[in-house]
C-alpha cells in the first residue's frame, strides 16, 4: 500500500493555491495565527498517539488547543506550548442523557474557542463532534477514524442496529459542513466510501500519527532466551487470550521462548482483562507480566519478537515502535495489522484467533535467528520511508493548507 494523501486537493493548481492561501493568512507579514483545536477523548492518548500531529500544525504556526478528558497529562500537554480545555468523558457517559451532554459540552466549548480547524479524533469524537459543529455553525471540521471499533465491526443484533443509526448520522452530519475524513488504512478507507458515509474527494489515506524513529532505533538483539512480547492495553480484541493460549502450547512443547505482557487492564473497558487474570497466568508460568512501561524502546532493546494478533486495527502504534526498533513482527492477517507487515518480510501474518497458528508462528521465528535479523532489517527501513514522523507531518500539513484554502 502507497501511503498518500487522497483527495480534492491532489492536483498542482490546487496546492499552489492552497500554498498562496497559507502564505496570506499566516505569513509573517499578516500578524494572524490561525487555531486548530483537537478534540479528544482522553489526555492520554493524545500523549501518546497525538502528539507529533499536533507539532506539525504548532510549526505551520497555528495556536493549538487540546479538548480532553484531563486525568494526569495536562502539564505535559501543556509544555508543548499547547492549551488544555477540559472536557466530560466520552468513554463513560451514561444513556440517554450522556450523548446530548456531550454534544451540547462540545458546541460551548467551539462556540468559546472559535476555532479555524477542528480536529476529530476516533469515531466518539467524530460522531457527537460533528453533530456539535453543525449547533456551534463551526466552518471547517476534520476527523481522523483510528479505527471501526466494535461499532462497525461486531455482528449482535444490538451493535447491527447501533451501527445503522450511526452510519445515517454520521453520513449526514459529514455531509452538513463538508468535513473530511483521514483513514490509516485502505480497508477502513474502503469501508466508509462503499457505505457512502464520505465521499472520495474528501476521503485521505494518511498512515497512522508518526513514529520518532530517534527515539526509537535499531539495537542488537539481547543475550539470552528469545523473548516475544505484546505491547499494549489488556483487551480480549488485542487478542490476549490467543497469546495465551499459544504461550500455553509452547510451554508444553519445551519451546525455548519467553511470551512477555507488557501495560495494564483498562477499567472503563468491558473487553480488559483483569490484574487477578494477568497474575494467574504468570503463576501458571506460561506468560509474563511486566506491568506498564514509561520506556517501551527498552522493552524493544529487552525483547526479539514483536507480536499483536489483534483482531482489527487503525493503524498499530506498537507494531511501528517494534518495527523502528529493527524488530521482526507477528500479527493477525487484519485491517492495520497487514498494513505494517509485509508477511515473510517484515514479519509473519497469522489468521485471526488461531492460538495454534501464533504458537507456530513464534517457535519459527525463536528457531530463526537469521530471519529475524532480516526482517527485522526490513521493518526498521519501511518505518524510515512510510511511517516516520517527519513523513506523516509532511502529509497532515499538506491536508490542513487543503483544508484551509476552501474557506
Amino acid at each position: 500500500m502507497n501511503v498518500a494523501v487522497r483527495g480534492g486537493g491532489s492536483s498542482a493548481e490546487n496546492e499552489n493555491h492552497a500554498a498562496d492561501v497559507w502564505t496570506d493568512r499566516l505569513g509573517p507579514s499578516s500578524g494572524s495565527r490561525l487555531r486548530i483545536l483537537y478534540v479528544v477523548t482522553e489526555d492520554w492518548y493524545f500523549c501518546s498517539h497525538r502528539l507529533p500531529t499536533a507539532r506539525a500544525a504548532r510549526d505551520m504556526g497555528f495556536e493549538v488547543v487540546v479538548a480532553t478528558h484531563v486525568d494526569k497529562h495536562a502539564e505535559e500537554i501543556a509544555r508543548e506550548g499547547f492549551r488544555v480545555v477540559p472536557i466530560p468523558s466520552l468513554r463513560t457517559m451514561r444513556m440517554p442523557f450522556g450523548p446530548l451532554t456531550a454534544i451540547l459540552a462540545l458546541a460551548a466549548v467551539y462556540r468559546r474557542e472559535k476555532p479555524d480547524i477542528i480536529h476529530h479524533i476516533a469515531l466518539v469524537p467524530t460522531l457527537f463532534g460533528s453533530l456539535a459543529a453543525i449547533l456551534a455553525g463551526v466552518r471547517c471540521s476534520l476527523a481522523t477514524m483510528t479505527g471501526l471499533g466494535l461499532v462497525f465491526t461486531a455482528q449482535s443484533r444490538k451493535v447491527r442496529v447501533l451501527r445503522a443509526v450511526v452510519t445515517r448520522v454520521l453520513r449526514w452530519a459529514l455531509a452538513y459542513r463538508r468535513s473530511d475524513l483521514v483513514f490509516q488504512n485502505s480497508d477502513d478507507q474502503d469501508f466508509f466510501l462503499g457505505a457512502g458515509i464520505v465521499p472520495g474527494d474528501r476521503a485521505h489515506l494518511i498512515a497512522g500519527s508518526g513514529v520518532d524513529i530517534a527515539a526509537f532505533h535499531p539495537t542488537p538483539e539481547p543475550e539470552g532466551p528469545v523473548i516475544a512480547a505484546y505491547v499494549g492495553r489488556m483487551l480480549r480484541p488485542k487478542g490476549v487470550l490467543d497469546i495465551v493460549e499459544a504461550a500455553r502450547l509452547l510451554k508444553r512443547q519445551g519451546a525455548p521462548v519467553r511470551i512477555v505482557l507488557v501495560g495494564a487492564p483498562d477499567t472503563t473497558n468491558p473487553e480488559s482483562f483483569s490484574e487477578e487474570d494477568l497474575r494467574r497466568w504468570q503463576a501458571e508460568g506460561v506468560v509474563e507480566w511486566w506491568g506498564v512501561s514509561n520506556d517501551v524502546a527498552e522493552v524493544w532493546r529487552q525483547a526479539h519478537i514483536a507480536l499483536l494478533p489483534s483482531y482489527r486495527e487503525g493503524l498499530p502504534k506498537s507494531l511501528l515502535e517494534a518495527a523502528a526498533c529493527g524488530r521482526p513482527m507477528i500479527a493477525t492477517d487484519v485491517p492495520g495489522c497487514r498494513d505494517v507487515v509485509q508477511s515473510g518480510e517484515t514479519g509473519l501474518l497469522v489468521p485471526l484467533q488461531d492460538g495454534a497458528a501464533l504458537a507456530a508462528a513464534i517457535l519459527a521465528l525463536t528457531k530463526d535467528g537469521e530471519a529475524r535479523r532480516r526482517m527485522g532489517q526490513n521493518a526498521r527501513a519501511g518505518v524510515e520511508q512510510r511511517f516516520s514522523n517527519a513523513v506523516i507531518a509532511t502529509q497532515m500539513q499538506g491536508l490542513y493548507r487543503e483544508i484551509l484554502s476552501r474557506q
